[in-house]
């Protein structure tokens, strides 16, 4: 039988008494002690609460240590709240995500260290896109991210690398977006390769250019110096990309870049930047589609803004590749052939280098030749097809705004598109013909250049034109050669009486025009002559000198021989018509200077190959065919009575100061003696 284990008791000691009661042998500490017996002390301790002090619980479980003894980790108060509080700041932390630290700043990198930094890592990654474009494509969104700085610097900076490193990168054909059935049909390696890098190019590329069109604009900068700057790296780096690569993707918005900046009324350096470039683009441009959307958006800029623009943006049509100088003629009248250096002087092959060939091996070859002959044959008809399609539509959207700008009136785009016509009229299309016409006969009508149509106007004098910026008597001669320019490569001599072309008006009035050309001191000069204002015109000298907004560089003097000659050269000319503008040449070859003296009586030499037969008359004084005198200021041609005068202006060309303009009125002299 066990032994009944004994209780354990506790000592307990006497509560502490007030010092007055404590004292041994009072009446209190006898029964005090004498009830303290029959107390259960035990119990009322289990049931007393215990004292613990707050946070001072342990999560921890217990561990066992090497000795085999299992023991709880005691943590000390002050390691708790180190716990504690570290474990707090990154639960604020975690919920403070994204809100910036006011209490503990960051140390502020200088502006100079940013730069360099960003220097370093522009070239770090241009390198490896440049050296492994397919390898490092991710490349081009780190550029992009660098780019996208507050520092006006690095953006910069970021413009011009990401510009050098797609003009490096970029392939030599246009990247199609690959469909979703092209991505899940199975390719090797290479190829998935391949598309990959191009998905990740044209991706950069875009947003490339988008970031090049906002930047353009001009804002977003704190300060206009920092906006300025920015704007003049974006359209730079827009132009240079235009004629870097215009056959890759996004070429519409990098012309739009272009556009945008000529809308604006500021003509600034990069407004000559981005006219400059445009016409670049269509000196350039082989296939058509690039003069085709440039010519497309200016249309549409122009139109919008109701043809106020500057003249130049309209001059840069002149700068167009079109039908007439891409298209080639052959030779009639023999063929070239390829010549091959291995053949002899009669053609044939020596017989040491003929190789031998069987009977089989021929035919193959033979059958070879003939399928890549049809393949190269298909394939140039097709391109000329295409190319002569965009062309055309090219040419349509020039001229319908051609006629828009001549319908509205615009002053200051007039002479413009009178350039335009005279150089295009042989290729507007015959339906047009009289409608243009009609509108050429209103603008020389409204210029009033007619001599003698004003009281008071002597026959030197200029009128002044107000439905043009340009010189009255550009203008008008300008309408006259577009209008016989229409009747030239067309063939349309032949059916001129069908479509009712009458060009008596235009022949008249430059009739009456050549004494104003003869005094005009400006008609050997052109838009690039060096020369001084005149300082009693009153008009801005500056301006005078840094007019160069006109194209076409031919002088009056050009331009009113051009005319002549298709006045005076045709054989169908009346006699009569001839004999007039022979005689009034005459007269202005003595006020025309000497070099448009030596082109005229260069001119009347060719014409009396063609008429001399007919107007000997006039170097002779004892046949006349008509009674009274020569009326030179008369308005019909026919009606001045050319034959009753005589050329004596010919007695004082011989003794011109220019010994060429003596030698040309002798020539033409010693024609004229043959026909008698």
């Amino acid at each position: 039988m066990a032994v009944a284990r004994a209780l354990k008791r506790r000592k307990l000691s006497p509560s502490e008494l007030p010092l007055e009661e404590s004292s041994a042998g009072s009446p209190a500490r006898d029964d005090y002690l004498s009830r303290a017996a029959a107390w259960n002390l035990e119990q009322q301790y289990e049931q007393r609460p215990r004292k613990q002090k707050k946070g001072t619980e342990s999560t921890r479980l217990p561990i066992k240590t090497a000795d085999g003894l299992v023991e709880r980790l005691v943590i000390e108060e002050h390691e708790e709240e180190s716990v504690g509080s570290l474990l707090g700041s990154s639960d604020e932390n975690e919920s403070d995500i994204g809100e910036p630290a006011h209490e503990q700043k960051p140390a502020e990198v200088p502006i100079r260290q940013q730069i360099l930094d960003a220097k370093e890592e522009l070239a770090r990654i241009g390198t490896l896109l440049t050296e492994d474009p397919e390898e490092h494509a991710s490349g081009f969104r780190k550029l992009a991210e660098i780019a996208a700085s507050t520092n006006p610097t690095i953006r910069r900076l970021g413009l011009a690398t990401q510009l050098a490193v797609y003009k490096d990168v970029i392939p030599g054909y246009r990247i199609r977006p690959h469909e979703e059935v092209n991505k899940e049909e199975k390719v090797s390696k290479d190829v998935r390769r391949l598309r990959s890098f191009e998905q990740a190019l044209v991706s950069g590329y875009q947003n490339y250019v988008k970031e090049l069109a906002k930047n353009a604009k001009a804002s977003g900068e704190s300060t206009f110096e920092a906006a300025t700057s920015v704007s003049t790296v974006a359209i730079s780096c827009a132009s240079t990309l235009l004629l870097a690569v215009p056959h890759f993707n996004f070429r519409s918005e990098l012309i739009k870049i272009l556009v945008d900046k000529l809308s604006s009324r500021n003509r600034d350096g990069e407004f000559s930047k981005c006219l400059d470039t445009l016409q670049k683009l269509f000196r350039d441009d082989e296939d058509g589609n690039p003069s085709l959307d440039g010519v497309s958006q200016l249309t549409k800029m122009m139109k919008a803004r109701d043809y106020r623009v500057d003249e130049s943006i309209l001059n840069t049509f002149l700068h167009l590749r079109l039908l007439s100088e891409l298209s080639s003629r052959g030779s009639q009248n023999r063929i070239d052939k390829p010549t091959e250096l291995s053949t002899s002087s009669k053609g044939v092959k020596s017989k040491s280098k003929k190789e031998f060939r069987t009977k089989k091996l021929r035919k193959i070859l033979k059958e070879r030749k003939a399928v890549e002959k049809e393949f190269s044959e298909a394939d140039a008809i097709v391109s000329h097809e295409e190319r002569d399609r965009l062309q055309s539509e090219t040419l349509k959207q020039v001229f319908i705004a051609y006629f828009r700008i001549l319908k509205a009136r615009v002053p200051s785009l007039t002479g413009a598109v009178l350039e335009g016509l005279a150089k295009y009229a042989h290729l507007i299309n015959q339906d047009f013909f009289g409608d243009l016409l009609e509108a050429l006969k209103d603008l020389i009508s409204s210029s009033g250049n007619l001599l003698g149509e004003e009281a008071g106007e002597g026959v030197g004098e200029i009128p002044q034109n107000p439905l043009s910026s340009q010189d009255p008597l550009r203008s008008s001669l300008l309408c006259t050669t577009t209008a016989f320019a229409l009747l030239e490569g067309q063939d349309v001599a032949r059916s001129a009486s069908a479509l009712s072309l009458d060009l008596t008006f235009f022949t008249t009035h430059l009739y009456k025009s050549l004494h104003s050309y003869a005094l005009n001191p400006d008609i050997e000069f052109s838009a690039k002559s060096m020369r001084l204002p005149d300082p009693y015109s009153g008009s801005n000298p500056q301006q005078n000198l840094t007019a160069d907004n006109r194209v076409n560089l031919k002088t009056p003097s050009a331009l009113l021989l051009r005319v002549l000659s298709s006045i005076l050269l045709p054989r169908s000319v009346p006699p009569l018509r001839v004999a007039a503008f022979v005689k009034q040449l005459y007269i202005c070859s003595l006020h025309l200077p000497e070099k448009s003296a030596q082109a005229v009586l260069g001119l009347l030499h060719q014409a009396m190959k063609v008429h001399g037969r007919k107007v000997a008359g006039l170097w002779n004084t004892e046949e006349r065919k008509g009674d009274g005198v020569f009326d030179a200021l008369r308005g019909d041609v026919e009606g001045s009575n050319p034959f009753a005068g005589t050329v004596w202006e010919g007695e004082l060309l011989r003794c011109h100061y220019v010994p060429a303009v003596r030698e040309g009125v002798e020539g033409i002299e010693r024609l004229i003696r043959d026909f008698q």
